[in-house]
């Protein structure tokens, strides 16, 4: 009987994140919280190699920035073949989202599906 035991299928680093594809653009009115969801958020676990998939939620207050939808959706994109821990994919979103946006506030929520019988829900919120 074959088994998968330390096996591991290919996958790329996180340099293979595609920032420069992100585009925003100028916002000037009143303090409004966006909402933005997506269930198509998939990454690789580094040490299998099997896709993670989850719903991706991005809440923000914008300054004087917004994100480009379709931009958004070829970074979240590049995250596909990219071996990446559940917890350090949440935190690179938030952490690109406010140096390109410099929000009042973000938030960015990552909802797995279950992966050995464990839900796991990832949350980082940057002033």
């Amino acid at each position: 009987m074959a088994t998968a035991e330390g096996r591991s299928l290919p996958f790329v680093g996180p340099e293979h994140i595609d920032l420069a594809v992100l585009e925003t653009f100028e916002y000037r009115g009143p303090d409004q919280e966006i909402v933005t969801e997506t269930a198509e958020f998939s990454a690789v676990c580094p040490y299998s190699g099997l896709p993670d998939f989850a719903r991706l939620t991005i809440v923000y207050v914008p300054a004087a920035r917004c994100i480009e939808l379709k931009s958004l959706k070829y970074y979240i994109t590049s995250f596909r073949n990219v071996g990446i821990f559940q917890e350090h994919a949440t935190a690179r979103i938030a952490e690109d989202l406010h140096r390109l946006l410099e929000p009042k506030r973000i938030a960015v929520t990552t909802r797995y599906n279950v992966r050995g019988g464990f839900d796991t829900t990832c949350t980082v919120k940057l002033p």
